[in-house]
């Protein structure tokens, strides 16, 4: 199918919403991982989200470019191309972009994609995230009021962040305090700033003590009750039925988290999870084993030859595509999302 259209988009999260599942968001940075992601979703029968950070973006336009629109533009283009090919619907979108670099990457894709409305196609992306975590709450969501109005123009979704994700990604790092659990007065806030869809469709990550990367058993402290807590404060302030859940949630830094910890925070209403940690290991894994298993044909050692068999990229990268694959297959079944594509 071709890239999921904003109609398509829309299905998609309305069906994980009512069923209680959620989307696996998988980041890639090359047309092997983008292969792999949308490969595991067909073999999962899942629609799926491919996504792209800036650094990933920045690498996807090659080192001697160094763009990150540039690189987004490119890979999501590869992404419309090979998805064409398969039988489930992928959605694309951009990870965390913080302030410093909206105008270098957010605001001109959007705009890459009014301009393709305007003219009569789908947008190029099907949603972008605004990563406001590192400024004052009132200002994150003047900046997200702006940014959700270009993104209705564009018929794209935006996501937004308030509190903060611990760990590091993409050379942000933040410390694993209390800021990482979004408060009941954020979630007002948000409210009255951005409203609960009529603004234009957002999905909001709020957090509930996650953290990039992987850590032994009770490093984190994830409080998933803190998504039902907000999406309470939103029933309140509105007046809404008891059983509503007005936020669409997005579950960022879930790498390493237990399954009985997923499953609840879907049931407060996350329908999309980051998913990049485990996915990079799984990718790199079988590299690692074919590089230590074959070094002598992969290294020219001592004048010899080598082999040619065992340096050529594809010989470990078809293992390392087929590695995360299967991560991605797992990743829909743990969030629910097998064999429920809207395609079917």
């Amino acid at each position: 199918m071709p890239i999921a259209t904003p109609e398509k988009y829309a299905e998609m999260l309305a069906k994980a919403k009512k069923e209680g599942y959620a989307f696996p968001a998988i980041n890639c940075t090359s047309s092997e991982t983008i292969n792999a992601a949308i490969k595991g979703f067909a073999d999962a029968g899942s629609d799926g989200i491919i996504q792209f950070s800036t650094g990933g973006a920045e690498f996807g336009s090659g080192l001697g470019i160094k763009d990150m629109v540039t690189g987004a533009v490119a890979l999501a283009e590869f992404a419309h191309v090979v998805a064409d090919k398969y039988d489930v619907s992928i959605a694309l979108h951009t990870d965390h972009c913080p302030k410093d670099k909206l105008d270098g990457f957010v605001r001109p894709l959007i705009e890459i994609s009014r301009e393709r409305v305007a003219n009569g196609q789908n947008p190029l992306f099907q949603s972008h995230m605004w990563d406001g975590s590192a400024v004052p709450i009132d200002e994150n969501l003047e900046i997200a009021k702006e940014l959700l109005a270009a993104a209705k123009a564009a018929n794209i979704i935006l996501e937004v962040e308030i509190g903060v994700v611990g760990g590091e990604e993409d050379g942000v790092e933040n410390e694993i305090n209390e800021k990482l659990y979004t408060s009941v007065e954020d979630f007002e806030k948000t409210v009255d700033a951005l409203g609960t869809g009529e603004n234009g469709h957002y999905l909001l990550a709020a957090t509930f003590g996650n953290v990039h990367g992987v850590y032994k058993p009770g490093g984190v402290k994830l409080r998933p009750s803190v998504l039902k807590d907000g999406q309470n404060a939103a029933i309140a302030k509105l007046g809404l039925d008891a059983a509503a859940q007005p936020f669409d949630f997005v579950f960022h830094g879930g790498s390493g988290s237990l399954k009985s910890e997923i499953e609840e925070a879907v049931s407060y209403g996350v329908i999309k999870m980051n998913v990049d940690t485990d996915t990079q290991y799984a990718f790199t894994r079988p590299v690692a084993g074919h590089m230590l298993s074959n070094y002598d044909g992969v290294l020219k050692i001592d004048g010899e030859v080598g082999n040619k068999k065992v340096y050529d990229p594809r010989s470990y990268l078809k293992k390392a595509e087929a590695s995360m694959t299967e991560r991605v297959v797992e990743a829909c079944t743990d969030l629910g999302s097998s064999n429920k594509t809207i395609g079917r």
